[in-house]
């Protein structure tokens, strides 16, 4: 028998800088990516729910399309490295890729808990590298039972032009929106793929409500590809949407996401004004203000 109050020791601490790298970090010159054509900002993209609005889950009846924005510099240099450490540390290698359906139903991989107190504290520092973390998040929520008399609706295509119109005041609010920035999202099928594609070059050619040309790439990442922001993506989108159908019901996940979203007035307002900003809903409350 294992005895869960035995504390749990871990070899690699989450966040660490040596000596060493913290003198690369000092003299390293951060307008370095000014010159470049590329933008300091990635975005990786995941969802939550089916698209599809031809059958509609009552429970869930919804689809969530979340947009991770990282500065590349903070992504490279603490998030992965923290990401793999986690790995390292509960699964002695970093060949996992997290699923929240997966942690959540501990299926798989994530069968690997000795009690709830290893489990909790599987969750407590997926947590924290989270809430550490230091992301920009955007998200559109469907509500398909209000798009049900229009079959050829999309929700993934609605979805993904507000969070591309919210990016794009984001971007412009950097300073980065005349440059090339690119859209990670996870490959889905060769059909859904193409339409997305098609979509996607649609709303960068002037399809979108300001008519403007948007200097995005869209790449495709197949899902045996561990990549950290994509995975990252993929915890972030069901809270939301949980957030969205039972907005009274406790949800911790939710509560630390909230100041990750892209909000008007910036850090002076972060946690307060993103509803409609960087946190959508279509159709739009009634309580939310229109933009």
């Amino acid at each position: 028998m294992t005895d869960e109050k035995q504390p749990i020791q871990h070899e690699l601490p989450l966040f660490e800088i040596d000596e060493e790298n913290l003198k690369k970090l000092k003299s390293h010159n951060p307008q370095s990516l000014d010159e470049s054509d590329f933008s300091k900002y990635i975005v990786y993209v995941d969802e939550s729910g089916d698209h599809s609005l031809q059958s509609i889950d009552e429970n869930y009846p919804i689809f969530v399309l979340a947009f991770c924005v990282f500065h590349k510099r903070h992504y490279s240099e603490v998030i992965v490295p923290a990401l793999e450490k986690f790995k390292f540390n509960h699964f002695g290698h970093d060949q996992v890729v997290l699923h929240e359906n997966e942690i959540r139903r501990r299926k798989g991989a994530f069968n690997i808990f000795k009690g709830k107190e290893h489990h909790q504290h599987f969750l407590n520092e997926l947590t924290e590298i989270i809430e550490v973390g230091n992301f920009i998040l955007i998200s559109a929520t469907i509500d398909k039972r209000e798009l049900r008399s229009n079959p050829d609706d999309n929700a993934y295509h609605i979805a993904l032009g507000m969070c591309m119109e919210a990016l794009h005041g984001f971007l412009a609010e950097k300073g980065q929106s005349e440059k090339k920035t690119h859209i990670v999202v996870e490959c889905r099928g060769d059909k859904e793929d193409r339409d997305l594609e098609l979509e996607f070059r649609r709303i960068c050619d002037g399809n979108n409500k300001q008519n403007l040309q948007l200097p995005y790439e869209i790449i495709f990442s197949d899902k045996k590809v561990m990549s950290s922001g994509l995975q990252l993506a993929d915890l972030v989108a069901r809270p939301i949407g949980l957030h969205t159908l039972r907005p009274e019901q406790n949800n911790r996940a939710f509560d630390i996401l909230r100041e990750k979203f892209y909000c008007e007035g910036g850090r002076d307002s972060l946690g307060t004004a993103f509803k409609g900003v960087g946190m959508r809903i279509y159709p739009s409350p009634k309580s939310e203000k229109p933009r």
